[in-house]
């Protein structure tokens, strides 16, 4: 599996989150400064509360850039077993009721699900439990996270 395109289906859908993001900035910025939504009284609060919404609209679209940013300069590189799993791998793993999952390892803010031809592919940050778990690991190793009161059990089956 390519990780290059994994690594471009991220920048894309992030593109895409961007985007639906500042849409939501500017309809909040619009409802907040719109004429009839000055406040005739302390109760009417509907353009102080869009105000809130377009700010936090507005964090979360440069949380969304930067997240664009870390991920364009991120070079996903071959397994060195060496290492161990590192930022980058491709890493196929087997739950203890033989469900295969494919994680990529990436940089923060890319945390979402990929579908690249048949496989699901999910991608986490190495500051996911699971990443943090998997990280320095090698094929056959076992991992163990702990999630509220389940602890889940993985095999490493290959890195890529």
């Amino acid at each position: 599996m390519d990780k290059l395109l994994l690594q471009q289906y991220v920048l894309e859908r992030l593109a895409e989150d961007l985007q639906q993001a500042e849409q939501a900035v500017r309809a909040a910025h619009e409802t907040a400064t719109h004429e009839e939504n000055i406040a005739e009284n302390k109760y009417d609060t509907l353009g102080l509360e869009a105000a809130y919404l377009a700010t936090g609209q507005a964090r979360r679209a440069e949380g969304i850039r930067q997240a664009m940013a870390h991920w364009r300069q991120f070079r996903p590189r071959p397994y060195d077993a060496s290492k161990g799993i590192q930022l980058g791998a491709l890493v196929c793993l087997v739950d203890s009721d033989d469900k295969q999952q494919l994680v990529f390892l990436g940089p923060d803010g890319g945390s979402m699900k990929l579908v690249n031809g048949a496989q699901l592919v999910q991608v986490i940050s190495s500051e996911a439990p699971l990443g943090r778990a998997v990280l320095g690991k090698c094929e056959g190793d076992e991992v163990w996270i702990r999630v509220a009161p389940i602890q889940q059990q993985f095999e490493v089956l290959r890195v890529y």
